[in-house]
């Protein structure tokens, strides 16, 4: 380490809450001999940015953002820095900042109250979800929350709801409740009580079993993520264990919907299964979805993909 920590900083100017400074002024970051400061236009530029990061030996790196900005650093930085990454601090100033909550940062953490708890040591450690196209092994995306089926939709209603002004807990309630409504009491023709096509497939190739209400080649829901704790005190995955853990709702049945408070928060039991939930831990999932799926909140093709977890990163948290 240098005898002052290095920190390369990677501003997103387009995140909800990036209009201020990150707790220091743009002067005062600018000569910081410690502090490399860039904010990069475009996603393009992210990977010479880190490039850079690197051979200057920063001992840190902070992320100035939301999920998404933290997703296409982890994406870029892949081929930089394989399974050795600097520890990273998060700075969550985007719409959504689920891994922030997970890391108990709170909101309006600058980068000052960062370099206090680095000086003390406090980090800890995530694995990503690392997900890869199955037949071109070098095209992969790095995050924490994936999700398809009714999950797409209800991801889209979100970004609706930010335009609206609803941010984090807001959105996930929102949405929550929303999308829970058209399905309940759309007629079975309603987009919003459709399956999707999708295959979900062990490490051993063998399907995860399908619990009834839709074609067997269909699901209604998937929501996957190596999260320990999800904002509005969601339980999604309840007590399963596992890095990598993953929920399917099989059907759109008013019997399941009406217990959506009842899986949200605790995430399993008999009668949930029964009606055509499940949860799962795993170390590798095969999926093979027929439509777009969502990666901390942007929308990905549809194809063959593998979900795992990634290597353990430290997080310097509060």
């Amino acid at each position: 380490m240098h005898s002052h920590p290095m920190i390369g900083l990677i501003r997103n100017r387009r995140s909800h809450r990036n209009g201020g400074d990150s707790g220091l002024s743009d002067a005062s970051l600018a000569s910081a001999p410690n502090i490399i400061m860039r904010s990069p236009d475009k996603r393009s530029e992210l990977a010479g940015v880190l490039e850079h990061f690197a051979s200057q030996r920063v001992d840190y790196i902070a992320i100035d953002g939301g999920d998404g900005t933290v997703r296409d650093v982890l994406t870029c930085g892949a081929g930089v820095f394989g399974e050795n990454w600097p520890a990273l601090i998060v700075l969550p100033n985007g719409k959504t900042n689920a891994l922030a909550h997970d890391l108990g940062i709170p909101k309006g953490w600058t980068l000052e109250q960062a370099m206090a708890a680095l000086r003390d040591g406090r980090t800890t450690s995530r694995r990503p979800l690392v997900v890869t196209q199955r037949d071109k092994e070098d095209a992969r995306i790095a995050g924490f929350v994936l999700g398809g089926g009714a999950f797409t939709a209800a991801i889209g209603l979100g970004q609706n709801a930010h335009r609206l002004g609803a941010f984090n807990a807001a959105v996930v309630g929102l949405t929550t409740v929303w999308s829970a409504l058209q399905a309940l009491l759309g007629r079975s023709d309603n987009p919003w009580r459709r399956g999707t096509a999708m295959r979900v497939r062990d490490a051993q190739g063998h399907d995860l079993p399908h619990l009834g209400g839709t074609p067997l080649d269909e699901r209604y829901l998937l929501f996957a993520s190596t999260l320990r704790t999800f904002p509005a005190g969601l339980r999604p995955f309840g007590n399963q264990e596992g890095d990598l853990r993953l929920a399917v709702m099989d059907n759109a049945s008013r019997a399941l919907l009406l217990r959506l408070p009842l899986m949200f928060m605790s995430g399993t039991g008999q009668t949930l299964r029964r009606l055509g939930f499940q949860v799962v831990g795993a170390e590798r999932i095969d999926l093979d979805i027929g439509a777009r799926f969502i990666l901390d909140g942007e929308a990905f093709p549809a194809g063959s993909y593998r979900l795992e977890p990634g290597s353990n990163l430290r997080f310097v948290v509060p």
